[in-house]
């Protein structure tokens, strides 16, 4: 078995970057997504994000793309939020996402990021970089 050690901070919205992710709802999408995540082979770190956007730390083997990885997140998720979790309304993600590249000594800090994005947006805290997927498609 190959050694590897391949961090990423995955972050993508939802579709016009609409309010869809519902305190109600906020809890079960983010326990699919680690769920799927770990299913898709990857090693799920944190999963947060606030009502227009989601953010993911997770380590991804090098046999998979990661935009295979981020796809099959994006679209699994809606299925499940359209179809199985009851969501009242259409929930789509927007095309695109952004991928971030981090060592393994970044990870707590990363983490702490992911899992704080409420208290990060409620005070202005954030890393603009981060933020910025509104304005650029980074990918597929």
């Amino acid at each position: 078995m190959p050694y590897w050690q391949l961090y990423y901070h995955l972050i993508w919205a939802t579709k016009e970057r609409a309010p869809l992710i519902t305190p109600a709802f906020e809890p079960k999408l983010w326990d699919y997504l680690r769920g799927k995540g770990l299913d898709l082979g990857g090693k799920v770190h944190a999963v947060g994000g606030i009502a227009d956007h989601v953010h993911v730390a997770v380590s991804i083997p090098p046999r998979i793309a990661v935009a295979t990885y981020v796809g099959q997140l994006k679209g699994a998720s809606t299925h499940w939020m359209n179809h199985i979790a009851g969501y009242p309304a259409s929930f789509d993600w927007q095309d695109g996402y952004g991928a971030f590249s981090f060592s393994k000594r970044s990870l707590p800090q990363v983490v702490r990021y992911v899992l704080h994005q409420h208290e990060h947006h409620c005070k202005g805290e954030l890393i603009e970089e981060m933020e910025r997927i509104e304005v650029e498609n980074y990918g597929p």
